[in-house]
C-alpha cells in the first residue's frame, strides 16, 4: 500500500469513528502544521491556538473530502488560513511587497514541509512500484543504482546473465516499473502535477 492509498484508509477509518485511525492523521501531518505555524513566526500560545483549529476544522470537515489522497494540501491550505486569521486578530500586521514573496514563503535554509511529504510520496510509490516487479528485473534496477556505478562485469556476474543483455533487460524492467499500478497512481495523483 503506497503513502496516498494509506492515507486515504486513514481517513476513511477515522470518519466511522476508529480513534487509533484519528491519532494515526494526527501523528502524520502534525509536524507539518508545526512547520507552517513556524513559519508564519506566531507566538507560542496562538500557535497552539491554531494548530488546535486547525484539528477542529478537520473534524468538522473530513466527512467533505472529496479526495482524501489530497489531505496534505487541505491541511497545509488550513493552517496558512488559520495562521493568516491569528495574524489579523491580535492586529499584528506584516506589511507586504506584492513584488516581494509572500509571508508564508519558505526562507531558503528552512525546509518546505508540503515539498517533504510529496518527496516522501514519491518514494513510497517507487518503493511499491519495484516490489510490484518481477524479482530479477527489481535486482537488476537495484544494483544499477548502486553508488558508486557497479561495472556491467560485475552485475552480469552476480545475476548470471550475458553482459549484452543487461541494457535491453534494464530498458524492459524500467518500462514495465512505469506500468505498474503504483506509478500509476502517483502519476494520476495531484501531488504528482504539483512536482511537473
Amino acid at each position: 500500500m503506497n503513502d496516498s492509498d494509506a492515507v486515504a484508509a486513514l481517513v476513511a477509518a477515522a470518519r466511522s469513528g476508529d480513534q487509533a485511525a484519528w491519532d494515526a492523521l494526527v501523528e502524520r501531518f502534525l509536524p507539518l502544521v508545526r512547520a507552517l505555524i513556524a513559519r508564519a513566526r506566531l507566538p507560542r500560545a496562538e500557535g497552539e491556538d491554531v494548530n488546535q483549529t486547525v484539528w477542529l476544522r478537520l473534524v468538522e470537515h473530513l466527512d467533505d473530502l472529496r479526495e482524501p489522497r489530497a489531505l496534505p494540501g487541505w491541511i497545509a491550505t488550513t493552517t496558512r488560513h488559520e495562521c493568516a486569521r491569528a495574524l489579523t486578530r491580535s492586529g499584528r500586521t506584516v506589511a507586504h511587497d506584492p513584488q516581494a514573496t509572500t509571508v508564508f514563503d519558505r526562507a531558503d535554509d528552512q525546509p518546505d514541509p508540503t515539498e517533504d511529504l510529496i518527496l516522501a510520496e514519491r518514494h513510497q510509490a517507487l518503493r511499491a512500484a519495484l516490489d510490484e516487479l518481477p524479482a530479477d528485473r527489481r535486482e537488476l534496477l537495484m544494483l544499477l543504482m548502486v553508488d558508486p556505478p557497479l561495472a556491467y562485469r560485475e552485475i552480469s556476474e552476480r545475476l548470471g546473465i550475458p553482459i549484452g543483455s543487461i541494457g535491453p533487460t534494464r530498458a524492459r524492467a524500467l518500462d514495465q516499473l512505469r506500468r505498474t499500478t503504483a506509478m500509476r497512481r502517483l502519476l494520476a495523483s495531484p501531488s504528482a502535477d504539483e512536482g511537473r
